[in-house]
Order: C-alpha cells, then structure tokens, then sequence
C-alpha cells in the first residue's frame, strides 16, 4: 500500500523544531526568557547616623563637672561623670562604626566625665580633710573644756580641803571667820559642879570651855551662835552642865569693831573618855561652818 502524495507536491520542509529529552520537566516560558536589567541600581536600606549618645555624655560630663564645683554635692557629681565616660566611650564606637558623626561631642564627653570624676574625687577628699580637722577642733575644744572643769574641779576640792583642814585646830589657835570675827578656844579647864548643877552623872568628870571671839573688822558683827558641840574622845557627844553659880556665860547678840565677847561652858564627860575633848564652834550658824578645836584635857 501506497501512500498518496498531493497534488501540490511533496511537503515543505517546516522549521526544525530541537530534540529534547522526554523525561525532562517541561521548560516555561519564564525561565526560558531572560531577566531584563533594572534601569537604575536598587534601593540599599540602612540606618541614619545618629549623635544622641555624644551629646548625653557631653551633657552628663557638663553636669558632672558643675555639681563638682560644689562641695555639697560632690557625691552627686560621680554619677553623671561616669555615664559621660561611658556614653562617650560609646559614642566613639558608634562614630567608628559609621553610626555617629559628632566625635568631638563623644570626645568631649569622656574628656569632661574623667573630670568631673577627678573633681567629685578631691571634693571628697576635701570634705573627708575638713570634716576630720572640725571633728579635732571639736575634740580638742571638748577636752580643753573638760579638762579645765577638771582643773577647777581639782582646785576646788583642794581648796575645800585645805579650808577643811584650816577649820581644825589646837586648843588656843585663833581662827578667822567672816565679818571680821575671830574666834579662839582655850584649852578646857576643870570644873567643879555646884550642888544643884543638872547635866552632870555622878562619876564623871566636868570640864569648862572658855569661848573668845573678836571683832577685828571695821563695822558691828553679829554673833548668832547657839551652843557650842563638845565630843569625848571616842567621839561622843557631851552633856552641857548647867547650875546655879553663874560662871556660865552665852554668846549672843551684837560685837563692836576692836572689842572682845568671851563665853563660858560647862560640859560633863565620862570618867573613861575625859583625857581628850573636841569643841565645834561658828559665831553664826546662818554664815558659816563650824571650826574645830581639839587637844588633850591634861
């Protein structure tokens, strides 16, 4: 059998058409057309410089330097000098890196946060310098003061024990009070009781004190004294004889300037203690302490 061929004449030949592989994926017309190049370069998106971490530390490092000034507020100064140190020392990486301009505000920052911690630091030390040397004064001052309430208290209590010691005499020493007033006690005498004496126990033995004080000054004293206290010689209190002979005499009333009042007592001691006598006596119990006269009776 034959294939019948057309009348117009055998078939052209067409156009060639290119072998591919059966098995392969078929081809799109998008990845076979080419990638047309853009008319002008692509957009890049990247971040805007920016000065704000120099300009906190200049800001900080100023503050810091001005409260340093201030020796009240050095311990506020530190802080701000430290974020400048350190936001400047950020800045100028950031300024590195191409994400900052301003290297002189970072530069300054660091710069002026160094000194603003070297001013906090010797406004510190100075603080710490007055604060010791008012806390010496202070010491100082304080012991000067009490040594001196010391010395005074240590002159008074000389003092008082040296007038202690001049208020206790013999028996015949004088001793000077006030107003002009001098006061002298005479060695006790014996004395014999009437028959009608109260104040004196049988057995017994009575002695007499004879009271003189003289008005050395230059205007009337009064004299104010009640009754003078005799002690035995353990330390007891003696009972005052009163009788009837009238050889007693009380001290009492006004003394002229340059005249002399002389009082006369009577005072009963047990025979065991009678070897020793102490006479406490003052011219006015209002002004004055007593003075002590003291000695053996024989």
């Amino acid at each position: 059998m034959t294939t019948p061929v057309s009348p117009d004449g055998p078939p052209s030949a067409g156009p060639q058409v290119p072998e591919r592989d059966p098995w392969a994926p078929p081809a799109t017309e998008d990845a076979a057309a080419p990638t047309p190049a853009p008319p002008y370069p692509a957009p890049t998106w990247g971040r805007r410089p920016t000065n704000g971490m120099p300009i906190a530390a200049l800001v900080l490092g100023l503050v810091g330097m001005v409260l340093g000034l201030f020796i009240v507020l050095f311990w506020l100064s530190w802080l701000p000098a430290l974020l400048a140190v350190i936001f400047g020392g950020v800045g100028l990486s950031q300024v590195r890196a191409g994400r900052a301009t301003s290297k002189g505000m970072a530069l300054a920052g660091v710069v002026t946060g160094i000194l603003g911690l070297v001013m906090a630091a010797a406004a510190g030390v100075f603080t710490v310098v007055i604060v010791k040397e008012a806390v010496d004064d202070a010491r100082r001052e304080v012991k000067e003061v009490t040594d001196e309430a010391s010395r005074k208290a240590e002159a008074a209590e000389k003092e008082a024990a040296a007038a202690e010691k001049a208020r206790h005499l013999t028996f015949g020493q004088p001793y000077a009070f006030g107003d002009g007033l001098k006061v002298t006690v005479a060695k006790p005498e014996p004395f014999t009781p009437d028959a009608f004496a109260s104040g004196h126990a049988e057995g017994n033995k009575a002695f007499q004190v004879t009271i003189t004080v003289e008005n050395t000054g230059s205007k009337r004293a009064s004299i104010t004294t009640g009754l003078p206290d005799v002690n035995d010689a353990d330390g007891a209190s003696t009972q005052l004889v009163i009788d009837g002979s009238g050889r007693q005499k009380v001290l009492d009333g006004y003394l002229l300037p340059g005249r002399k009042a002389v009082g006369v007592y009577a005072f009963s001691l047990p025979p065991g203690a009678a070897d020793r006598m102490e006479v406490e006596f003052t011219p006015d119990v209002a002004k004055w302490d007593d003075a002590y006269w003291s000695g053996p009776t024989s």
